[in-house]
């Protein structure tokens, strides 16, 4: 059943280490300190909801991480008429510029440590939340692993099936893409050679002003051959730093997502029947550990989103 209300918001933190703080927020017209959140506008993106409801309220521009929780709660409706159902949705949003003023909404915000501000939070759903963010590291590296979006027909294609390129459908989700991947703080774009995996991602690579970079072992063709140098190309980029993107194919994405969860322990929620998924257009948000040492990158979740357009919370691990 969907809910009545959708909502969307973060665990906004900064700092390093174990020193790392959270905020809280105080909202004089309900008297309580929470995380900060805010309803989901329409045709809005539940990352997007996030980001802008987390800037409108404490002035603190985020980039996202991995998706954290999802409470549940009813809510009074508007004139006493029964009672809502809302949902929120929280990501891990590092803060990473930007200062508090106090606003119609928000008239105080705290930094504290996790163990202060689980005291301070008004409502339980806040603490589970916090508390299930509170299991893995904040700081983490995060890549953004994309299945091309929609070609035409391979059949009604008689060119070079390497240069099959976009659907009209498939640009739709390419712009899609290209509105989402940012707020993750995509920096870097790399792509299997193929056109249509260049196209899904080429317009993010515009927005940065770079050049997308062909990976012929994320293709299909050069991930096959040998799947442990496929495996170990994807590893090396995500602990090169940074936030990649790395648009590839469906023979590919399934095979290294199940690889990377099965060597560090991680269950995929989003899978069916033992099968991961990898929809057109589809994206897994991959946050590993970064590297210590002689240690490479080490997967702590992964998130899988079956589109960039408007829909349900993603499916994670």
């Amino acid at each position: 059943m969907s809910p009545d209300v959708r909502a969307a918001g973060a665990v906004l933190w900064r700092g390093a280490g174990d020193a790392f703080e959270v905020a809280l927020v105080h909202r004089p017209r309900y008297d309580d300190w929470s995380l900060p959140k805010g309803k989901v506008d329409p045709g809005e993106t539940i990352a997007a909801t996030a980001v802008r409801e987390i800037r409108e309220e404490t002035g603190f521009r985020t980039v996202l991480g991995r998706y954290v929780a999802q409470t549940a709660y009813d809510v009074p409706a508007r004139h006493g008429e029964g009672v809502l159902k809302k949902t929120v949705d929280y990501f891990s949003g590092e803060a990473v510029s930007g200062s508090f003023e106090p606003n119609d909404e928000v008239d105080e915000l705290r930094w504290l440590s996790p163990v202060v501000a689980e005291r301070l939070l008004t409502r339980d759903t806040d603490v589970r939340v916090l508390r299930e963010f509170c299991a893995l590291p904040p700081e983490s590296t995060t890549l953004l692993l994309v299945r091309h979006a929609k070609a035409g027909k391979r059949e009604d294609w008689t060119g070079d099936d390497d240069l099959r390129p976009l659907s009209d459908a498939g640009q739709r989700q390419a712009d899609a893409l290209r509105a989402l991947l940012p707020l993750f703080g995509a920096d870097r774009v790399l792509s299997a050679p193929r056109l249509r995996c260049v196209q899904t991602v080429g317009g993010v690579a515009e927005d940065l002003g770079l050049d997308v970079r062909h990976e012929q072992l994320l293709s299909e063709e050069g991930y096959w051959p040998d799947p442990v140098l496929g495996i170990a190309r994807l590893l090396a980029i995500a602990g090169d730093g940074g936030t990649p993107v790395v648009s590839s194919q469906g023979g590919v994405i399934p095979d290294l997502v199940s690889a990377l969860a099965d060597r560090d322990g991680i269950e995929l929620t989003a899978s069916r029947g033992g099968v991961v998924p990898s929809k057109k257009g589809s994206l897994w948000v991959l946050t590993f550990r970064p590297p210590s040492g002689s240690t490479g990158p080490e997967l702590m979740s992964a998130d899988y989103y079956a589109s960039a357009l408007p829909s349900p919370a993603p499916s994670h691990s």
